[in-house]
């Protein structure tokens, strides 16, 4: 048999494969929705029935959860030991980074990752039994499996990276907000609710953090608790020392503008150390610039005339 032969039953077997696993997944999902179905109505059944025992309208419908669009995805493939490899505890903390909703992000990278590393390998193969590629078939689909396993997890690695530079930068204008609003005699419930709902377009990633602190907060979580995603989440030191400094006034109380604006200094300060920085690494990497494109110049215009006078004078001399 001919290497395109195996080609093209190997790429055969693997899209029957994926056919029969889809077709499982399919399956299962159907099942479980029926048997949800079923539950949900015994549960509606049994409510109508206790409320008419207790004398209430027994016809009216179940009110609907608040959070019942959640329930309704599939996140029992997450618990799974495929869920587990695909969507890693790593990649969880990264999509937490990104601010989006957990459970429905976790869904869409883990089949954004598995489309890709089945996708891309079967393409390779197609292009070869199409014959535009030739040789090293079998490399570049484990490459490309590679490429589909890892673009994932890249993406949302470079999506973290700027949201957690864009909180290093939003950090010294919430602290003073923070310090101006509990200036003017406000509480510190009061005060991270306005920089919600005033400045939240400002801080896009903290006002956004902040919301979330302050509903578990609203949901009887303590002051800790419902900060410790926001001190934790982005690894930012000083963010982390902030929150700290907040529930140590939260618990014992005090007075709190002034080790606010000892913190605002500081971050500015270490702002300003970091910008210096910055612009001694410009420097260097400027070096290899100049030496590339204004050496040559600088050449030209110093040492041309030079040159120039001594060819004339060379050729005045063969003359």
């Amino acid at each position: 048999m001919s290497p395109t032969v195996l080609y093209v039953l190997s790429a055969a077997l693997a899209l029957a494969a994926l056919l029969l696993v889809a077709g499982a997944l399919v399956r299962r999902e159907v099942a479980r929705l029926r048997g949800r179905e079923v539950v949900g109505r015994a549960i509606e059944r049994e409510a109508r029935a206790t409320a008419a025992a207790a004398g209430g309208d027994g016809g009216a419908p179940a009110e609907a959860a608040p959070d019942g669009r959640g329930r309704d995805l599939p996140s029992h493939w997450l618990r799974t030991r495929l869920g587990r490899l695909l969507v890693a505890d790593e990649d969880r903390r990264l999509i937490d980074q990104c601010g989006w909703p957990s459970v429905r992000a976790q869904l869409l990278f883990l089949a954004a990752r598995a489309v890709l590393a089945a996708g891309l390998p079967l393409l390779v193969l197609l292009l070869a039994q199409a014959g535009h590629v030739r040789s090293r078939v079998m490399l570049l689909a484990a490459i490309a499996f590679t490429l589909g396993f890892m673009l994932p997890k890249w993406a949302l690695s470079a999506h973290a990276r700027r949201r957690c530079a864009q909180v290093a930068r939003e950090l010294p204008l919430f602290v003073d907000l923070l310090r101006l609003l509990q200036g003017v005699g406000l509480s510190l419930d009061q005060s991270l609710q306005i920089i919600v709902s005033d400045f939240g377009d400002v801080l896009k990633v903290l006002g956004r953090e902040v919301e979330v602190a302050a509903n578990l907060y609203a949901r009887g979580r303590t002051r800790e608790h419902s900060l410790q995603r926001l001190a934790t989440l982005h690894g930012n030191d000083n963010l982390a020392g902030l929150v700290g400094l907040l529930v140590q006034i939260d618990r014992h109380g005090g007075a709190v503008q002034e080790p606010l604006r000892l913190f605002g200094e500081r971050l500015r300060e270490q702002r300003r150390a970091e910008l210096k920085e910055r612009i001694g690494k410009t420097t260097v990497k400027m070096t290899a610039v100049m030496v590339t494109t204004l050496l040559p110049a600088l050449l030209i215009v110093t040492a041309g005339p030079g040159f120039l006078a001594i060819m004339r004078t060379l050729g005045s001399m063969t003359r």
